[in-house]
């Protein structure tokens, strides 16, 4: 359940873009679920995660600037400000010997140092490499790129992130302890 919630602007945002071909009404609906989700996750829980408040600033911001606007560049550059940010945090903290992935999976996964090396260097290219390629589907941030840059967020970026994290959960399986019977 918690996939399709972190998923569900996305599709919201696709679905009024489609049904209105408007980015800035799309991103009304994907800016108002996505405070919608952050006060339901702090109203249940008392706390965000730091990519929890990444995240909403980043669409509060980035989503407020199109509307304000009227300029989809702003919403079409957020995921690669998200991303880029994000692979940016962890390599700074990976080249500070902390672990990212580590600090916030611990207490939930008992893995091997180098496998965590691995993940975290993995999600490290993986976030870069969505940044890029969101980039170039987006780039040159004209009107006739909208659509095919809409159809690419649930398309073609929903599978690629969900294809990736399918693999790291078979990497991670791999490495977990094995339970003595």
């Amino acid at each position: 359940m918690k996939a399709f919630s972190d998923f569900a602007a996305v599709i919201l945002f696709f679905i009024v873009y489609a049904a209105t071909q408007d980015m800035v009404a799309a991103t009304v609906a994907a800016v108002a679920i996505g405070i919608l989700q952050a006060a339901y996750t702090y109203y249940k829980q008392r706390r965000l995660e730091p990519m929890q408040w990444l995240s909403l600033i980043l669409v509060v911001g980035f989503g407020g600037l199109t509307i304000l606007l009227g300029d989809a560049r702003f919403i079409m550059l957020k995921t690669t400000a998200l991303t880029w940010t994000m692979a940016v945090l962890m390599l700074a903290m990976q080249l500070r010997g902390k672990n990212g992935l580590r600090l916030l999976l611990q207490k939930e996964l008992s893995l091997p140092d180098e496998a965590w090396q691995r993940l975290g260097y993995a999600w490290i290219a993986f976030f870069a490499f969505s940044g890029a390629l969101n980039l170039f589907v987006a780039y040159p941030f004209t009107p006739e790129r909208q659509a095919a840059w809409a159809n690419f967020k649930v398309f073609g970026y929903l599978p690629i992130s969900i294809a990736f994290s399918v693999a790291q959960a078979v990497y991670i399986f791999k490495h977990l302890p094995k339970e003595k019977e």
